[in-house]
């Protein structure tokens, strides 16, 4: 297994940035100032996608892992990853929608409820999106000190 940061092309890795994010005009709004970690374990599994929004404090943006590996650990490894490149005492958040697999599985790697923004993807996003047959309405996040 390899993580790669991955500086340059980051428009090639869109097919596995919308999985995470279905609207693309939403990603190029922090794709190019975001810094973009790739996970490979004999050929690319999963991306994540880190913006600093503030002195110490750090926002996943995106974290896709394809359908066919999920729930084998590479998402847990990659923010296990990103804890670890930034400094010690930052604070990592991630904004979500309010969803059972997303928010329990960022709960399990030890983010904890900060705030939520309602109707972020119905404000902002230019089709209704779906997760497990749930609409997502609004953007929830959470946070950990690394």
């Amino acid at each position: 297994m390899e993580i790669k940061h991955i500086t340059h092309h980051k428009k090639d890795f869109l097919d596995l940035l919308l999985l995470a994010d279905e609207c693309e005009e939403m990603i190029d709004r922090y794709l190019e100032r975001g810094e973009m970690f790739a996970l490979y374990d004999e050929g690319l599994k999963s991306i994540c996608v880190v913006t600093q929004e503030g002195q110490g404090l750090y926002e996943i943006k995106n974290l896709a892992t394809y359908p066919t590996f999920q729930r084998q650990g590479y998402a847990r490894k990659l923010i296990k990853y990103v804890e670890s490149h930034y400094p010690t005492g930052a604070t990592l958040q991630v904004g979500t929608g309010d969803s059972p697999l997303t928010v329990p599985f960022y709960e399990r790697c030890g983010f904890c409820y900060s705030h939520r923004i309602p109707r972020f993807f119905t404000d902002h996003y230019p089709h209704p999106i779906f997760e497990n047959g749930r609409q997502l309405v609004d953007m929830i996040y959470l946070k950990k000190k690394i």
